[in-house]
């Protein structure tokens, strides 16, 4: 009888050791080998037109581990032009989202059925849509030009961007459509997200000047910037400023100055001046804010394209070129009178970003770039 009940224990005991291994043990292993592979890490570049942003967008777009895309937004403003930016920055902030979730569905509403990877807007500039396995022609681990991709790498389908994007442990995006860091809270806080924020601003006198020889090609954008209440004639391009500075100075408080726990660590004003004097240090400071880390074929490719002998004459086209003395050729060619419109209406984010304001047209004349910087140094 006695025998009989040892049985039954060290059987009743062998089916709860059965059972506290499989429902405790096993989901721990298993945890552990999800912990193993981390997170992606989001990085949005948030910036405005004619800023430096499609070279920093490279930065980070010729890095090995680094899913790219260059203002996916344009597709929503081009789709949804008759409506201001403000009504636009909710659909904006979903397709964004999605993108750095790596559902690229959400562009079946801006995009014919038929859509090809070509139909992305700027897809060549994206290193990682012109290596495997959006296009087998290339390596993972090479500099890619968007020329060089544009004319082998187009034909592939549109499917191979999702696919693409799953195999990254970064996805970068560069976006210049948001004008107001609260519209971004509800992706700082989204669960699903690891989201940290680039804030780029540029000198507005530089951004003025290269606004007005890109006109033709920011006449939709500038429309939508200001809305209807935007004053046509000579003052027009001087609203739009006043628009991109103010969103500026608005971002910048709230990343900067405000504190909600959820922007701890995840917001990183950098100025294009500061990249274009010291672009490895610079470089280098944005990777170890995302995580990234800076490989010696980066470092020169990077030393490289800053240091060419080019006058980046070509709008919308990163190649080699003297990137020091290119970022303040607005201060040789860009009339004072034009200059005191800008600092007028840009005057607060001048102030609160560190950039000088120049008083006469002697003083923009023979400021050295050497004072300039110095000036604007943080």
């Amino acid at each position: 009888m006695m025998t009989s009940r040892r049985v039954k224990m060290l059987l009743i005991l062998a089916v709860l050791s059965f059972l506290l291994i499989h429902f405790y043990f096993l989901p721990c292993s298993n945890n552990a080998s999800m912990e193993e592979k981390p997170s992606p890490v989001h990085i949005l570049i948030l910036s405005s037109w004619r800023s430096g942003s499609s070279f920093t967008g490279q930065i980070f777009s010729q890095h090995p581990s680094v899913f790219y895309l260059m203002e996916p937004a344009w597709h929503v403003w081009v789709t949804m032009y008759q409506n201001s930016a403000k009504v636009l920055h909710m659909a904006v902030r979903d397709l964004v989202r999605s993108v750095f979730l790596c559902d690229m569905s959400v562009f079946d509403a801006y995009m014919s059925s038929q859509k090809k990877k070509s139909d992305l807007f700027q897809w060549e500039t994206s290193r990682a849509l012109c290596s495997p396995p959006a296009c087998d022609l290339f390596s993972r681990s090479d500099i890619i030009t968007a020329g060089n991709c544009r004319t082998i790498c187009g034909k592939y389908p549109f499917s191979k961007v999702e696919e693409a994007c799953k195999t990254y442990s970064h996805v970068a995006i560069k976006e210049v459509r948001f004008f107001d860091l609260k519209v971004l809270y509800p992706l700082l806080t989204d669960p699903s997200l690891n989201l940290k924020i680039i804030h780029l601003v540029r000198d507005p006198r530089a951004v003025f000047r290269s606004r007005e020889n890109t006109m033709a090609n920011l006449k939709r954008d500038s429309n939508i910037v200001v809305g209807s209440q935007g004053t046509k004639g000579e003052m027009e391009p001087y609203n739009t400023m006043q628009v991109i500075c103010k969103s500026h100075v608005e971002i910048y408080k709230a990343g900067r100055q405000a504190i909600p726990s959820f922007l701890k660590d995840r917001y990183l004003l950098v100025r294009y001046e500061d990249i274009v004097r010291d672009p490895l240090a610079r470089a280098a400071q944005m990777y170890r804010f995302a995580e990234l880390h800076f490989t010696p074929e980066l470092q020169k490719w990077l030393h490289n394209i800053t240091h060419g002998k080019g006058q980046g004459a070509q709008a919308f086209n990163i190649g080699s070129r003297d990137a020091l003395r290119v970022s303040q050729a607005w201060r040789k060619t860009l009339p004072f009178q034009k200059v005191e419109k800008v600092q007028n209406v840009c005057k607060d984010a001048m102030d609160l970003l560190g950039y000088q304001l120049i008083q006469s047209e002697e003083e923009q004349k023979n400021m050295s770039l050497d004072l300039l910087f110095a000036q604007n140094s943080s």
